[in-house]
């Protein structure tokens, strides 16, 4: 049997993972509100709100260490089996929230599901970079970052209706067979790379492969070998940290939107879950358009000839210009209706440039290199989102966002400069002659 553009089918089993992935940690956001009352009847707004910043930081610190050590386990085991692993932990640890009563054993779960999840995103890049090549890898990428966004779509209104006919820890129960159902296709899909893989007709597999190997060829007439350097030779390269410190920079606005929303429409104006429900969703549409909008861009300049090089420097940038005006405009939004707006279109703006900043790792290197690549990256990224979101219930006491909405701004800014700086020319980095 054999299957026209199985590559697709592959890439949407891994946007339909990234929905799943966002549902699953959207849960507890949502419910929080209703959670704490239950949970914390004693404590005041902004007491709850510093109980939930702490579980989200146990969250993401798993999570951040959790991208290291599956960017390894990826490309250790590789992508089948890295993705089973992962999503496979990760939804027994959303059903085990259900027997969750306390900051303790939310903890505990929280930081399971967050070392599990984390395998979803070095995973993806690593998928990406086996069965697309270069010129289609940013609108993949795209492909799969609207996927979280479609996940973050959903899972509001989704929770919100939920929560309206079950209890919150049936929801969490229900929620985490959503994973264990996807495993059953993805096992079947995705046998082997498509260098092997039964069910890819020919052309697809040459045209894959050829599309990769154009990479690695010099202006000789022969290919240079493949450059896989160990991790200190890795972190030797200025452009890996660009890499790195563009990720860190930009992934905290991001969560700032993803872990606090639902919270923001809570305390600011005064929203009860139905409500978060109605408005919650809209931030995520612009994601999803911003997902899909950065990779056909990115596409559409690299097949009429702009090099990898140009084409995602200018996406990029494209992306945080967006952003900039928009999270400063944040600070006073008005009504519930233009302040979701304002976040769609800040969320447009990062998704636009964040697919082009993950496909670095497969511009820059390949092999076993591009999973730990994005893997440090990733680990980054969620190590800074942390960190500002211990200091959320501090700068937001009292309903003022305005400081991490600032905050916000200044680190799009870093993201940017880190890519111009660091990354001078993205192409494929070739070993060092001594």
């Amino acid at each position: 049997m054999k299957i026209k553009g199985l590559r697709w089918w592959v890439i949407g089993l891994i946007a339909l993972a990234a929905i799943i992935n966002y549902i699953d940690r959207q849960t507890l956001v949502v419910l929080w509100p209703d959670i704490a009352q239950e949970l914390y009847p004693d404590k005041n707004a902004d007491e709850r709100k510093e109980i939930y910043s702490w579980i989200t930081i146990v969250f993401m610190f798993s999570y951040a260490f959790g991208q290291a050590i599956f960017g390894k386990i990826f490309d250790w085991i590789g992508t089948r089996l890295g993705f089973i692993l992962s999503i496979g932990v990760w939804s027994v640890a959303t059903a085990l929230h259900a027997l969750a009563n306390s900051f303790a054993s939310f903890a505990l779960f929280r930081s399971i599901l967050g070392i599990s999840e984390a395998g979803n995103w070095p995973g993806a890049s690593k998928g990406n970079a086996e069965w697309f090549p270069t010129k289609e890898r940013a609108f993949a990428q795209g492909l799969f970052n609207s996927g979280a966004a479609i996940g973050g779509t959903i899972a509001i209104p989704l929770i919100a209706f939920l929560a309206s006919h079950f209890s919150w820890q049936t929801i969490f129960i229900i929620v985490g067979l959503l994973g264990l159902l996807w495993l059953i296709p993805w096992i079947i899909v995705v046998k082997s790379p498509p260098k092997s893989h039964p069910w890819i007709t020919e052309e697809e597999r040459n045209y894959i492969l050829k599309g990769q190997k154009k990479d690695t060829e010099t202006n000789t007439e022969t290919s240079v070998e493949e450059y896989t350097p160990d991790t200190s030779k890795l972190l030797s390269h200025k452009q890996s940290w660009g890499v790195i410190i563009s990720s860190a920079a930009i992934d905290p606005i991001w969560w700032l939107f993803v872990s606090w929303i639902p919270i923001y429409l809570f305390e600011v104006y005064d929203m009860d879950v139905k409500g978060i429900g109605i408005y919650g969703w809209v931030p995520y549409l612009g994601a999803m358009f911003g997902a899909w909008f950065g990779g056909l861009l990115a596409q559409n300049r690299l097949k009429i000839g702009w090099s990898v090089d140009k084409t995602r420097k200018m996406v990029i940038t494209l992306g945080c210009v967006i952003m900039l005006p928009s999270l400063l405009a944040l600070a006073n939004p008005g009504g519930p209706t233009t302040a979701v707006l304002i976040m769609a279109v800040i969320l447009f703006g990062f998704q636009t440039a964040i697919g082009n900043i993950q496909t670095l790792p497969s511009d820059l290197f390949s092999g076993k290199t591009v999973g730990t690549l994005a893997g440090f990256s990733g680990m980054a990224a969620k190590l800074a989102a942390a960190g500002l979101t211990f200091f959320i219930p501090w700068l937001t006491k009292g309903g003022n966002y305005t400081p991490v909405f600032i905050i916000g701004a200044i680190l799009a800014t870093v993201s940017l400069v880190s890519v111009w700086v660091l990354c001078p020319k993205i192409e494929r980095i070739q070993e060092r002659k001594n």
